[in-house]
């Protein structure tokens, strides 16, 4: 389902329902507003997660008032679930299609010596939605101030995370994020260090990719994902 509302001065917005299901028995359900995520359902807790930010809107449940959210997205899930099975027992049990990540490492803020910043491991373009993200300082493994979001679909039936850790710059520290993911024949690696030699806006990044920051939106619209040996989709 695809629902058009107006709000503002007759200006049109999209809500989009997004609905995935997986062989390893998950299944996620997100909402976006144009093209920005701002709710998804946790079958575990019963409940729905607003992630837009309240400065925007004070109350997003206000957005979807009547329309029934947690209760469709169970059928949702449903029938996410029966498709997938059908998919599995036409093909004979197809290995899961994979798609191996690609990553970068960049700090959030323009670097300076004594300040504390963020370290940012922007994971992108995986699929099964799957990944373990670990840091490293000066070779040893970090586990304090470290985050990793949810992840986030993809027009293209991907994924991409997002992985944080906070540090204070000093001269000579070197960091690094692993990412492991089952469509790898081994975990790739970025590294990074702080050059204060030469301050520039830009991030300094050792793996020698460069990024264009934003956010990554996912294609308006309602539908239905089952990817395995072939991919299931619907439109609405």
């Amino acid at each position: 389902m695809l629902e058009r509302r107006s709000h503002l001065f007759l200006i049109p917005h999209e809500i989009a329902r997004f609905v995935g299901c997986f062989d390893n028995g998950t299944t996620d359900v997100q909402f976006e507003y144009d093209a920005q995520e701002i709710l998804y359902v946790d079958f575990e807790k019963k409940e729905l997660v607003y992630t837009v930010p309240k400065f925007l809107v004070l109350d997003p449940s206000e957005m979807f008032s009547g329309l029934h959210v947690y209760k469709n997205a169970l059928k949702g899930k449903r029938i996410c679930t029966a498709v997938l099975a059908y998919v599995t027992a036409e093909e004979k049990n197809p290995p899961e299609e994979q798609d191996p990540p690609e990553c970068v490492l960049y700090p959030a803020e323009e670097v300076e010596v004594g300040v504390e910043n963020s370290l940012i491991c922007f994971v992108n373009h995986f699929y099964p939605p799957s990944i373990k993200v670990s840091w490293t300082k000066n070779g040893r493994p970090v586990s304090e101030g470290v985050s990793l979001s949810r992840y986030y679909a993809n027009s293209d039936q991907t994924f991409h995370q997002f992985s944080t850790l906070t540090f204070t710059p000093r001269e000579g520290d070197i960091y690094s994020c692993t990412v492991a993911h089952s469509a790898l024949e081994r975990p790739k690696t970025r590294i990074w260090g702080p050059e204060f030699s030469h301050q520039s806006l830009g991030p300094d990044v050792f793996c020698g990719v460069g990024l264009t920051l934003g956010f990554v939106g996912v294609a308006a619209g309602t539908f239905l994902i089952v990817k395995g040996h072939q991919k299931v989709t619907s439109y609405s």
